[in-house]
């Protein structure tokens, strides 16, 4: 069950009843394109919410050898997607700290920098967290779940009841840090248990590849001009774990892991979708928009 003082709800709806029943009250049908409403377009903005610098995959538990990849530095990214039905906010980013302390910051072995906060980049297109309807991570490690407890006050929190369970449960999870979420435990949260189609249209839907962690997900969107693209999350790391099937030593699940694979990769040949790896620099530096989004 849920902690005492959440308002969980478990999806078990229709899609299209679903996303209705999952929007706050605020909710903004049809839409412009100011702060006062989302847009009319489905749009996708991607924002640097930080880097990580490693010297060895292999040392660090990746599961890639040192020699299979020249890649040392990962990008670590938030998006925001713009429907006419809301606003959802997909992964979160370094922990806004970070930012606080200039260049690079030791941790273990680990180097991590944020330049910019989310807040501070929302402000560039005029939206602030109280803009954002939904919130889902694609799972709990600290590199994606950074703002949780900054954007607890307004949104609603689509998340996979295995990775509730285990974010709140008494073992440790690798690389969660729970006072990020601590702020979230008395909000409204949407159990998910599977897919979901977010706003009931299959343009914007959750795709369930549990195994990197218990709850773990990936996100497809439908763009107009752009055509449809899959957001990893961790799945894959490396454009070489997508192409030898590699699982980190830190997965909850490796079994899991490979099952997840095989989905996505089935999912992503059905539907001519390209694949974002999330953490994957080159593909952030080649495509960033003139218009400053994807649509």
């Amino acid at each position: 069950t849920p902690t005492p003082g959440t308002e969980g709800r478990i999806v078990n709806a229709p899609a299209s009843l679903v996303a209705v029943l999952s929007l706050p009250v605020a909710l903004w049908w049809g839409g412009t394109d100011s702060a006062s409403g989302p847009s009319s377009d489905l749009r996708l903005y991607e924002f640097d919410c930080g880097r990580i610098e490693i010297d060895s995959p292999e040392a660090a538990g990746f599961g890639v050898k040192d020699d299979a990849t020249d890649v040392r530095e990962l990008f670590v990214p938030c998006y925001l997607i713009e429907h006419p039905g809301g606003r959802l906010l997909w992964d979160g980013g370094l922990p806004s700290a970070f930012a606080e302390v200039d260049g690079w910051q030791e941790n273990e072995g680990w180097r991590f920098r944020l330049d910019r906060t989310l807040a501070d980049q929302l402000a560039d297109i005029g939206l602030t967290f109280d803009s954002l309807n939904l919130a889902a991570f694609s799972h709990m490690h600290f590199d994606h779940v950074g703002v949780a407890n900054e954007i607890a006050s307004a949104t609603t929190l689509l998340i996979q009841r295995p990775e509730y369970d285990a974010a709140f449960g008494e073992e440790e999870v690798p690389g969660f840090d729970p006072s990020l979420y601590d702020r979230l435990q008395d909000r409204d949260w949407v159990f998910l248990e599977g897919d979901h189609d977010v706003f009931g249209d299959g343009r914007v839907r959750i795709l369930s590849l549990p195994g990197h962690t218990p709850g773990h997900q990936a996100l497809f969107v439908d763009l107009t001009k752009e055509g449809p693209v899959v957001l990893s999350g961790d799945l894959y790391h490396f454009r070489v774990s997508r192409k030898e099937r590699i699982v980190p030593v830190w997965n909850t699940d490796g079994e899991a892991t490979l099952s997840s694979m095989d989905r996505l990769e089935a999912f992503v040949q059905e539907t001519g979708a390209t694949l974002w790896i999330e953490h994957d620099l080159a593909r952030y530096l080649e495509s960033v928009p003139e218009a400053g989004y994807h649509d």
